[in-house]
């Protein structure tokens, strides 16, 4: 869990983040969570968009993708969400 100082240090550093996933009208997926697990392990914090056609809006898919890869959810504004998860061996992020 994050607190609110180390949340507000993330979401300044997700800001010049690019969009890396975007999750479209097939949904959270096993292959978007795979792809999203190894992209998390080298980078730590990662930006994604949800398309108008996605059959779940950002918050849910935040929290969908949170839980399954015991991520923190960033942010959610819009469309779009980060997703924070410490790498457990070499870490890139200090908080």
């Amino acid at each position: 869990m994050l607190t609110s100082k180390q949340r507000a240090k993330l979401r300044g550093m997700a800001n010049q983040l690019p969009t890396l996933f975007q999750i479209g009208k097939n949904g959270i997926t096993p292959e978007v969570v795979a792809q999203v697990e190894e992209a998390l392990l080298p980078k730590e914090l990662i930006k994604l968009s949800v398309l108008e056609t996605a059959p779940v809006f950002a918050r849910e898919a935040a929290q969908q993708l949170a839980e399954a890869l015991n991520a923190d959810v960033v942010q959610v504004i819009g469309m779009r969400f980060v997703l924070y998860r410490p790498n457990p061996e070499e870490p890139v992020i200090e908080l």
